[in-house]
């Protein structure tokens, strides 16, 4: 649960007014007012067949007259005969009128059917239509979520990543965006689970809602545009309707970001400030920024290179706002920095050189060949890759920093190899996804920043043991009734239990998983890695790594009271009642010399 900021106070959602259209009504009546005039024409088709078969009279075998059919066999023939079925002439063989008024009748609903046909067809394909069944669709997918789930504003490289990752997690999700082809590839890929998704405007109010903004469930609103403003006002939206859902939203603007944080937004993702906190403590501690890059990394991924920028002068080619804060880092740290741009202006302890194209002069002018490191920080891809590619020309060892500004543009980056590379949609996907999933991993981050270097080394290198060369999953564990129900339970009733009994293998109790605990969070007070002999208390907070297994054990461990008495006492406990009762000890009562014995 957030903190409330001031002036918002939570509101009763049952008293909000909300003028959403009801899409059901909407498309019923999209679809009855295109097929008017064919339903119309196909009754009057229909009628004045069956009329005409009950007024020409028939004959009979000897050639008589006879009285024309009744309205149930003439309706009955026009049925038929119009579904192409032909029963033939029923109920007695037809007179000449009637074959011929017969053959005008199927012509005229031959002809019917065939539009009808048509405008059906043509309402399928209609986008009005197409959209208001997809409005329809998704609305009602949202209604039946049963399980707790995050709204995710934008389906871009980030949205969509944050998406996969969410879904591998078996975690729900709901999707808007506002462009249909992006939601079209979202919904086409093969995840483990069906994200309901929608192609609609997140700014539009009532689409939130649509989104199960106010759905019980609706646990937290990820705002992961490309578009700050946008996700201002989404940020806006739900801070105004519940104030306490927790709110992530991405800013590179600080203004925006500033504004966000006015009105108590939780989490504000800022690419820049991040990458550029991290360029300038990958320099000063790197073993420190190691350690956070792997909590953050996405689990299960490949181990990611280990980046030592070196110390010295600095070239930073661009000044928007990456390369302002990559400047303004650097300078903390007192490095030289050299900036080339066109908008470069005069700043205390930088040098700047205006170019508003970067060529190899510049580079050479800027002092390419003394430099430790470059920043290639401009908003082209193109740009960025041709300055790094005259810079290792000029000067091959030096340290290249690439920004990468569109997805589609990782292969040319792959191939190039940076040293450092700044990739905004993956920094801010790997964030969200440790906000959302393992909320401890911030706190975590944090606390480490403090640390010296050879402890934050000892972490790491217990972390690649468990993760086998890849990024280990981290994962909370909450000491409370609702969340580990086992524990809770044995805590209440007084007996202590350490924190290395969490770590015995519930198949094996003699057996350790290979999970590594490393934050305790009590009182609001954090212990980085604990000792495997603290006394675990109601109400503890637990930061582990390792697998999925590990984590699967240790979570039957702290659910399942049987698993639990298992791992503490070494004995296996029955499950069901018939076999606890059955299994209960034998109970004592004094005999008639009021000498206690056994009940047989």
């Amino acid at each position: 649960m957030t903190d409330t900021p001031p002036g918002v106070g939570p509101i009763d959602t049952s008293l909000v007014v909300v003028d959403t259209p009801n899409v059901v009504s909407s498309t019923v009546f999209l679809a009855l007012r295109r097929l008017r005039t064919p339903l119309i024409v196909l009754i009057l088709m229909y009628s004045t067949a069956t009329l005409g078969l009950m007024v020409v009279p028939g004959v009979d075998a000897e050639g008589n007259r006879t009285e024309p059919l009744s309205f149930f066999h003439a309706f009955y023939f026009v049925s038929y005969t119009a579904t192409t079925i032909g029963f033939g002439e029923l109920p007695v063989p037809f007179s000449d009128a009637q074959r011929a008024w017969a053959t005008v009748s199927i012509y005229l609903l031959v002809i019917g059917w065939s539009y009808a046909i048509l405008v059906i067809l043509g309402l399928v394909q209609d986008k009005a239509f197409q959209g208001a069944v997809s409005v329809n669709r998704f609305q009602r997918r949202v209604r039946r979520i049963t399980e707790p789930f995050y709204l995710i504003c934008g389906a871009g490289a980030t949205g969509a990543l944050v998406t996969r990752n969410l879904t591998r997690q078996n975690r729900q999700c709901v999707v808007i965006d506002l462009d249909d082809q992006r939601i079209q590839d979202l919904d086409l890929e093969d995840l483990p689970t069906d994200p309901p998704v929608l192609a609609a405007d997140a700014r539009v109010t009532q689409n939130l809602l649509m989104a199960g903004l106010l759905h019980p469930l609706c646990h937290g609103v990820m705002a992961l545009t490309d578009d700050d403003e946008a996700n201002l006002l989404i940020a806006i939206a739900a801070r105004l309707l519940n104030a306490e859902y927790p709110i992530l939203a991405r800013a590179t603007d600080p203004d925006i970001a500033q504004r966000l944080a006015s009105f108590g937004t939780d989490h504000i993702l800022n690419p820049f400030d991040q990458f550029a906190g991290e360029l300038a403590r990958s320099i000063a501690a790197p073993a420190s920024y190691r350690l956070g890059e792997l909590a953050t990394a996405i689990p299960g991924a490949e181990l990611p290179e280990s980046y030592r920028p070196p110390r010295g002068a600095w070239i930073v080619c661009g000044f928007g706002r990456f390369g302002r804060v990559v400047t303004r880092e650097l300078s903390l740290l007192g490095q030289p920095v050299t900036v080339l741009d066109a908008r470069a202006h005069d700043l205390p302890g930088v040098r700047t050189i205006r170019a508003k194209t970067i060529r190899k002069p510049d580079l050479v002018a800027a002092g390419i060949e003394q430099a430790a490191g470059i920043v290639a920080a401009t908003d082209s891809d193109a740009e960025n890759l041709s300055i790094a590619l005259a810079a290792t020309r000029l000067q091959p060892r030096i340290f290249v920093v690439t920004r990468q500004n569109r997805a589609m543009d990782t292969p040319l980056f792959q191939a190039f190899h940076s040293d450092f590379s700044m990739v905004p949609t993956r920094m801010v996907a790997e964030e969200a996804l440790a906000i959302v999933t393992t909320p401890l991993l911030t706190r975590f981050v944090r606390d480490v920043r403090q640390r010296e270097e050879p402890w934050c080394e000892e972490v790491i290198q217990r972390l690649v043991e468990v993760g086998h060369q890849r990024i280990p999953l981290f994962w909370g564990v909450t000491l409370t009734p609702e969340l580990a129900p086992a524990v809770a339970h044995e805590l209440a009733a007084g007996r202590p239990m350490a924190l290395s009994d969490l770590l015995r293998d519930p198949t094996d109790r003699d057996e350790t998983l290979e999970v590594v605990p490393l934050l305790l969070v009590r009182d609001e007070q954090d212990e980085l890695m604990p000792s495997l002999e603290a006394e675990l208390q109601p109400g503890d907070r637990m930061l582990f790594a390792g697998n999925a297994l590990c984590k699967r054990r240790m979570m039957l461990t702290v659910s399942n009271a049987n698993v639990l008495r298992y791992v503490l006492t070494g004995r296996e406990h029955p499950g069901g009642w018939l076999w606890q009762k059955l299994n209960e000890p034998p109970k004592a009562s004094p005999d008639d010399t009021g000498v206690w014995r056994l009940l047989d």
